[in-house]
This record gives C-alpha cells, structure tokens and sequence, in this order.
C-alpha cells in the first residue's frame, strides 16, 4: 500500500479512535515504525492529527487567546503582512475589516492608501483609520473591552445595509481541506455577514494560523480569492490552497 492510500486510512482511525500508538498503526498495516512514523509527520504537517510521545491524536479545537497574547503572537510576520495589504488594495475601495490583530497590524498600511471607505467593528482600526483620509463607518453593537469591538446582532443588521469591494477578515484557523474558522460564535457571525455583501475576500494568516481548527465556521476555502501569509508557510499547506484555487501570497 503506497503512502497516499495508506495515510487517509491512518487518519480515519485516529478520528475514530481518538489516540493511537506507533506499534498499533504498524502493526495493522504490516509496515515498519519508521514508515508509520512518516506517515504521522506528513499529517501532522498538513494539521490533520497531532504528533504524541509514540504516536498521535486527533487535533483539539483551538481556544480564544486574550487579544494581549494575540497581538504578541507573530508580531514581526503580522506587521509583513500589513505591509503587503497595501499592493492589494487599490484608492477609493470599500472595504469591510473585522477585528483582529493581524487586521490591527494592516492599519498603517491602509491609512496611507486615499479615498478609502471602510466599514469596521473595531473599535481601535476606527481610531486609527479615523485620523486619514478614509471614511470610516463604526458599526454600533454590544461592545467588547478586550477586543475593543461590537458584536451582536445590531451589528449583522446593520452590515446588511452596506456593499463593499472587499472584506479583509483575520481568522483563528485555516485548514485547506474545511475552510477558515474562528474561535468565538459572535466574530464568525460577523464575518460571514461581510463575506455576504462584498465582492471578493481577503483573509489575512500567519503561518501559526494553519492546519488547525476551531469551533465556528467562516467560510469554505473555495470562497476565499487570496491569503496573505508570510514565509514561514509550509509547503503542503501551500500545495492545498493553491489546488483549490487559492490565490496564495506568501
């Protein structure tokens, strides 16, 4: 059995049974650990098992971070992709923006590009955009301290009021194979209403971002026209976005 036969099986078990060893898997298979053991690289590679101490597990739903701990998280690979947002966008888009670090971190870069509108929950993307040239809309809500941001559904009604040429959105996982994800009900809500009403969608990822899940789901990968991530990307995750026709700036 070649490995690519070999693996999704591999997987099924996992799921299945929720942890297993190196010597099980071997000896199902009638191969050599060595040859187990690649395999479980290849699909903790790609975020489809976690790697344990001799052998692996089905991967944990990932948890909301503090916006603190996330802002401190890939801070240099975030402020990148901030920087690269501003080939993106082009004068006098609108654009719907959610709340996020690596969002936050893009605040610079738009504020130099003229004409903007953005429409936006974030509370700190509206004070800083708020200081050029954009128009900037606050969408009104129940409001957050931690992530500075309003939630709820005043906030998805009133984006239903809106059209944007894009929405740029961060996300708490991507896995290629299910789509984007986020950890908290009331932010996936709202950028699902933003995927909605604009034309294309931007997703902003660092490399930490990928072949993981969580609990809530944003959109499929197909629906995504481009990700923004930087260089420390693996090259599977690369190979899986770019088969669903991803367009992949790295």
């Amino acid at each position: 059995m070649k490995p690519h036969e070999r693996q999704p099986q591999i997987e099924a078990i996992i799921r299945r049974e929720g942890e297993v060893s190196v010597d099980m898997l071997a000896a199902r298979f009638d191969v050599s650990s060595e040859t187990i053991r690649r395999d479980l690289g290849t699909l903790a590679e790609r975020g489809r098992v976690q790697k344990v101490h001799g052998g692996a597990r089905r991967p944990f739903l990932i948890a909301e971070p503090s916006h603190g701990e996330r802002q401190s998280t890939a801070a240099e690979a975030k402020a990148m992709i901030g920087r690269r947002l501003g080939d993106v966008v082009a004068a006098g888009e609108t654009i719907f923006i959610d709340t996020g670090s690596t969002t936050l971190a893009a605040a610079d870069t738009l504020a130099t590009i003229p004409g903007l509108t953005i429409i936006t929950n974030s509370c700190r993307l509206a004070e800083r955009l708020g200081r050029s040239d954009a128009t900037v809309h606050l969408l009104g809500g129940r409001y957050g301290a931690d992530n500075a941001q309003t939630t709820g559904s005043a906030v998805i009604e009133q984006l239903q009021t809106f059209r944007a040429d894009r929405a740029i959105l961060t996300v708490a996982a991507i896995d290629p194979a299910i789509g984007a994800m986020d950890a908290s009900l009331d932010e996936a809500q709202i950028a699902r209403a933003m995927i909605r009403n604009a034309r294309t969608l931007t997703v902003l990822a660092d490399a930490t971002k990928f072949g993981r899940q969580a609990a809530y789901a944003v959109c499929d990968t197909d629906q995504i026209d481009l990700i923004i991530s930087d260089g420390q990307l693996q090259r599977a995750h690369k190979e899986a976005l770019t088969d669903r026709g991803v367009e992949l700036w790295t």
